[in-house]
């Protein structure tokens, strides 16, 4: 259990993080990738993907699960307006925050 005075100290860690965002963001985007087929045709599966609407009531970890999902079909949706093909790959430019929730999913 966190303590107030720990939990004071966590939100205001979080403003200086979300401040260095505020400075990067402008001075990064999109990273050019190479993905293999394997996992790209995937991605491009889940954002062709019809969901339900709505979600109701979720435990925090479906939340996560959710978002996860979500990123990739976001990447998806990258590698099906922008991506570009070649063999067994694709090259897409991607955006850093899906660059870095797939590298968050894979720890």
């Amino acid at each position: 259990m966190v303590d107030r005075e720990q939990y004071v100290r966590y939100q205001q860690d979080r403003t200086v993080l979300a401040a260095i965002g505020a400075h990067l963001d402008p001075q990064i985007s999109r990273i050019s990738v190479r993905l293999p087929r394997s996992v790209a045709e995937p991605a491009v599966a889940a954002w062709d993907r019809e969901e339900p609407d709505g979600t109701g009531e979720e435990s925090r970890e479906e939340y996560d699960l959710r978002d996860d999902a979500a990123e990739l079909a976001l990447i998806g949706l990258a590698i099906t307006s922008r991506g570009v093909w070649d063999g067994e790959g694709v090259v897409v430019d991607l955006d850093v925050v899906q660059i870095a929730a797939a590298l968050r999913a894979a720890r």
